[in-house]
C-alpha cells in the first residue's frame, strides 16, 4: 500500500511516572492531544506501526551502536524500566519479522540499516504507547536512530533514513503508519533536568511544520547540545519522519512541562 499516517510526539518518562507532579490543567491538555493522535492512528487503519524513536542504551551500547536498527522480532517487551517508575504495566507487542524482513531489504538499497529479532522496548517507545496502543492491539516495527553515542548519525543522513522508510512503506502492500517520538530540547539526567529553551524548540518546531529541509538540516551538534542539551538530538526522528512524510505539519499541542523535563509535543504531517 503506502505510508498512510505520520505523526511526532514526546516520549519523556515523566509523561506517565511524574503525572501526578504536574499541573492539571497542562498534564490534561497533553494527554487529551495524545488521544487525539490515539484516534487518527486508528482512522489510519494501519497494518502496522513503525515507532522510530531514539533508543537509550537499553539494547545498544559502545560496544555495538548502530546508526540506524529496525525491528524484525515476532514479539517485543517493555518497558524496561521499573514498571512501578515508569507507571507503565509491563507487556508484550505483537511484531511482523516478515513485513520487518521486507522493509529492512528495501531500505538496504540506499541506507545501511541494522535488524534485531530481539529488542526491548524502553520508555522511548513505550510511553507513546500507552496512549497510542492501550489496548495493545497494534503491530509495531520499532527503528532507532543513533541520538545517543558520538559520533552520531549525521542529519542529512537521518534524512536518508526517513526517505528509505518511504520508499519501503510504498513498496509493501500493508498500510503503514509513522510515529517519530523525541525530545525537543531537554537535559535528561543532568542537574539541568526540567530545563526547557522554549524559543529552540518553537523555531525547531516552525522548520519541521513547513517541512523546510535545507532549515532543519541547518543545526550543528555543538549548538544543539548548547541550546537545546543533549536530549536535543533525539531532532534526528523528527527530521527523518519529514522526509518520510514529505508534506506540511499541523502542531496539536506544544507546551514545556519542567516536571516532564521536555517541552512536550504532539503533532501531525501530511503524507503526500
Amino acid at each position: 500500500m503506502s505510508l498512510v499516517f505520520t505523526a511526532v510526539c514526546s516520549h519523556g518518562p515523566g509523561i506517565t511516572g511524574r503525572a501526578q507532579l504536574a499541573p492539571a490543567e497542562q498534564r490534561d491538555a497533553l494527554y487529551a492531544a495524545m488521544d487525539g493522535l490515539r484516534l487518527q492512528l486508528e482512522a489510519a487503519r494501519p497494518d502496522a506501526v513503525i515507532i522510530l524513536a531514539a533508543e537509550h542504551f537499553a539494547n545498544f551500547f559502545m560496544n555495538n551502536m548502530p546508526a540506524f536498527a529496525i525491528g524484525m522480532g515476532e514479539s517485543y517487551t517493555g518497558p524496561i524500566e521499573d514498571p512501578e517508575w515508569l507507571n507503565i504495566p509491563r507487556r508484550t507487542q505483537r511484531g511482523n519479522p516478515d513485513l520487518g524482513k521486507r522493509m529492512v531489504s528495501e531500505m538496504l538499497q540506499s541506507v545501511d540499516v541494522a535488524y534485531c529479532e530481539e529488542w526491548q522496548f524502553d520508555h522511548g517507545i513505550m510511553v507513546p504507547l500507552h496512549f497510542l496502543d492501550p489496548r495493545n492491539e497494534l503491530t509495531i516495527i520499532p527503528a532507532n536512530i543513533n541520538c545517543q553515542g558520538p559520533p552520531l548519525t549525521p542529519l542529512h543522513r537521518a534524512w536518508a533514513f526517513g526517505e528509505a522508510i518511504r520508499r519501503a512503506a510504498d513498496a509493501v502492500p500493508e498500510r503503514i503508519v509513522l510515529i517519530a517520538t523525541g525530545g525537543i530540547s531537554h537535559w535528561p539526567a543532568t542537574p539541568d533536568s526540567g530545563r526547557i529553551n522554549e524559543a529552540w524548540d518553537r523555531d525547531f518546531l516552525d522548520r519541521w511544520l513547513a517541512n523546510d529541509k535545507d532549515r532543519l538540516l541547518d543545526y550543528r551538534d555543538a549548538d544543539t547540545y548548547r541550546d537545546a542539551g543533549q536530549g536535543g538530538f533525539e531532532i534526528r526522528t523528527f527530521i527523518a519522519a519529514a522526509a518520510a512524510a514529505r508534506g506540511k505539519g499541523t502542531l496539536h499541542f506544544y507546551q514545556p512541562i519542567p516536571i516532564f523535563a521536555v517541552g512536550c509535543t504532539v503533532a501531525t504531517m501530511a503524507v503526500i
